[in-house]
């Protein structure tokens, strides 16, 4: 697994002047740009990690597969959040250290280079491509990767990119495009690779009451009528990062075809790719823990629709995304760094859009605490009437 050189628009020094600028503002910069939660981690993550600050997992070498509780309640979420029985799919699961590690390393974990092309969206995420890139294979982008025509015939496609909810633009697959990208990738032995991060912030239905009621989820690419009851050729992302505020953490998993997670697994015990002991007593609690899932989608939920009402009220074309904890604005000048300027300007700053494949376009994040949100509310409204 050699690291090839890779290019990509994705810089936030380039974001650093408009950011200044921001910062002069009258009540300080309010930062809508990175999808960095604020909220606080869940008491039971919190007590779980503390508890394990001394147990036999944190003293000694914690386990590359996960820890045997870990595994559970791992298998036990995708049952009960996802509607997946890994046994029953042939599939299997390891703890990552954070979704950008995995998503960074996919390509040259499964032992692609020159001559293999990865198909991703083209406006999407930027570590898919980079990936890519680092394992010296080629990226191919496609507008839409349910259009399986798009790619199927293409020469040396070996893997393919798909993000639901989508990032940026929080877009949801659903399950009938999902099995249509399975049976295209399984007509030419290439392997589908979900990120699906996201899941547990779907916007399509509410939150039904009742401890055992089930959360509203995009749909899991390994969903017995999605993938045929087969995981082969499969792996599922997911992370903690977004449903339980636990980027700081490095705390995901990637489950999926047995063989392929076996292989990978293999090479991150080699190389050092574990997740601590304590952290991976933090994930179970995590995993564990609906109330605390279902009040921070509450949270993102309301702050999104409030920041859709206020950017549209300002000029933009925003709505509530379908899911994701994103708003993806074209932008009101045609060009996302012209709008960067404009938004600097009363304090705010913003995605641009060039970052994830459309320069025509920003990113507005909900990752922001009440407080922050209230002044963007505030500096959007007064702006829009008085322009000037």
């Amino acid at each position: 697994m050699g690291f090839h050189s890779f290019e990509s628009p994705y810089d936030w020094s380039r974001v650093d002047p408009y950011r200044r600028r921001a910062e002069q503002c009258l009540g300080g910069l309010v930062d809508l740009s990175v999808g960095s939660p604020v909220d606080p981690v869940p008491r039971s993550v919190r007590e779980a990690l503390a508890a394990a600050a001394d147990d036999d997992q944190a003293r000694g070498y914690p386990k590359t597969t996960g820890d045997g509780l870990l595994r559970r309640a791992a298998a036990e979420w995708f049952r009960r959040c996802r509607g997946v029985d890994l046994d029953a799919l042939g599939a299997d699961l390891v703890p990552t250290v954070g979704s950008k590690e995995a998503v960074a390393l996919m390509a040259s974990l499964l032992h692609l280079g020159p001559g293999d092309r990865v198909v991703q969206p083209a406006v999407s995420y930027p570590t898919y491509a980079i990936g890519t890139q680092l394992a010296g294979a080629q990226v191919t982008t496609v507008d839409d990767p349910a259009d399986t025509d798009s790619w199927v015939d293409l020469p040396g496609v070996r893997a393919i990119w798909i993000n639901s909810p989508g990032n940026p633009s929080g877009q949801v697959i659903d399950r009938a495009a999902l099995a249509k990208i399975v049976r295209a990738a399984r007509s030419i032995g290439a392997t589908v690779l979900s990120d699906e991060c996201y899941a547990m912030l779907d916007w399509s239905s509410p939150t039904q009451a009742g401890q055992n009621a089930p959360i509203p989820a995009s749909p899991c690419i390994l969903e017995p009528q999605v993938c045929g009851g087969d995981a082969s050729g499969i792996l599922c992302l997911y992370s903690l990062s977004k449903q339980s505020n636990m980027a700081g953490y490095r705390a995901a998993i990637l489950a999926g075809d047995a063989h392929l997670v076996k292989a990978m697994t293999a090479c991150r015990k080699q190389v050092g790719l574990i997740v601590p002991g304590p952290v991976q007593r933090a994930m179970r609690a995590a995993l564990e823990d609906r109330e605390a899932v279902v009040a921070q989608r509450e949270v993102y939920a309301r702050r999104l629709r409030a920041l859709a009402q206020a950017l549209t009220t300002y000029g933009y074309d925003a709505a509530m995304p379908q899911g994701g904890l994103y708003i993806w604005a074209q932008a009101r000048s045609g060009d996302c760094w012209a709008d960067m300027a404009d938004l600097s300007r009363m304090g705010i700053l913003a995605s641009p859009g060039e970052f994830y494949g459309d320069g025509r376009r920003l990113r507005f994040s909900s990752t922001i605490s009440d407080e922050q949100l209230e002044l963007a509310l505030a500096r959007l409204r007064t702006a829009a009437k008085d322009p000037c």
